[in-house]
């Protein structure tokens, strides 16, 4: 049997390979929309939603794909993701209209259920089992950049080479990085329970512990997503310039992967259920310091909210191992995850007309939803029935 490679390895290049997908994906729009929008003469609103449409297709096909991977192994899986990134992304660089742009979103978002952060936990759990919390933090440390470094290299390719050409170089990294070298460090043929061998997987049951952690996660990437783009219009709302409102949001990505460095160097030495608690009362308390002192905490706001999302990703992947173990793993955390999903979907619209009916209750609206996911931390490792 071949040599396993190092974790530090395998972390790398599952990480780097995350940082390409959520750059390539995720992020896209946020930088190319408004070019494509001009370009191909389309309602900038049009052209947004459709990252709404990607997210719906993600979350139709995730539960089977998490299912795939639980009989058969995730290395597959990922390489495959790879070439529809590709895909995906050559369409909508094609794109002369609504129609094909449309279809690649879709595509993308095929690819995001089989490529993100789902796949890579579940080969790292199929690697290491009930100890792989250290390379799930790991992954989802290098993962976090996919914002951070993905914004300026996508914005600096659309400068260089338009926004088809920006489509194009992704592609091809996915087709010239991610693919040769997942397929190059992951191994071949994974220890652990994930097996083609192993009989159909343990159906999972939605318990009274698989509710509160959908309840959990939904309201954690609701809020997320509301963040991601509304929040420099929140600092602004209380009296923000946009210019520092921009980059006073900026520090969620540095709080996000702060903390997960954290959690990778100290936080893993401690239950991941008390992190998680932790991470829902970040958003909280910066909401509360920004109503209490104004502008002066717009930065306590931005550094909360990258806190708790930063810790709450890291989360998603080791509370289901840490709970019901390695066992149909990839396919309980895709169901897990479903709600999240479709939160995401119809979340930036419902928090920009609270904004736009007030700031403030907007504010503290998020902060509620923050005290029903802290509520649902409790009583997580006791048997259903008590």
């Amino acid at each position: 049997m071949a040599r396993r490679p190092p974790q530090t390895m395998i972390m790398l290049a599952l990480g780097l390979g995350q940082t390409i997908a959520f750059a390539s994906s995720f992020y896209l729009m946020g930088v190319l929309g408004d070019d494509m929008a001009a370009d191909l003469a389309l309602p900038p609103t049009f052209v947004f939603s459709l990252m709404s449409v990607a997210l719906a297709a993600s979350a139709v096909a995730a539960p089977a794909a998490g299912r795939w991977v639980d009989r058969h192994g995730g290395r597959g899986m990922l390489l495959v993701s790879n070439l529809v990134f590709a895909a995906g992304l050559g369409l909508v660089g094609l794109a002369r209209g609504p129609v094909l742009l449309t279809l690649g979103m879709i595509v993308l978002g095929l690819a995001m259920a089989l490529g993100l952060y789902g796949t890579p936990f579940a080969i790292l759990v199929s690697l290491y089992g009930g100890q792989a919390r250290r390379a799930i933090t790991g992954v989802a440390l290098i993962g976090g950049l996919g914002s951070s470094l993905g914004f300026p290299a996508t914005h600096w390719l659309g400068q260089q080479f338009g926004w088809q050409g920006a489509c194009f170089a992704w592609a091809g990294a996915h087709l010239l990085i991610c693919l040769p070298l997942g397929a190059l460090v992951i191994p071949r043929h994974l220890d652990g329970h994930m097996s083609a061998h192993d009989g159909p997987p343990a159906p999972v049951v939605w318990d009274r512990r698989m509710i509160q952690l959908s309840v959990l996660f939904a309201g954690a990437w609701f809020i997320s997503t509301c963040m991601s783009t509304h929040l420099p219009r929140l600092l602004v709302a209380f009296g923000l310039s946009t210019t520092v409102a921009m980059s006073t949001a900026a520090l969620v990505g540095v709080a996000a992967v702060a903390v997960r460095a954290l959690e990778f160097a100290v936080l893993r030495r401690f239950p991941p259920l008390l992190a998680t608690r932790a991470a829902t009362l970040m958003h909280p308390l910066g909401a509360a310091a920004l109503l209490t002192f104004g502008k002066a905490a717009a930065p306590a706001m931005a550094l909360g909210q990258g806190a708790g999302n930063g810790m709450l990703t890291v989360a998603k992947g080791v509370l289901p191992l840490s709970i019901w173990g390695p066992e149909g793993y990839a396919y309980r955390s895709a169901v897990l995850g479903r709600p999240a999903q479709i939160a995401q979907i119809g979340g930036p619209a419902l928090y920009g007309l609270a904004i736009d009916r007030s700031p403030t209750l907007a504010l503290m609206g998020g902060a509620a939803l923050c005290l029903v996911m802290f509520a649902m931390t409790f009583g997580l490792n006791k048997d259903p029935a008590t």
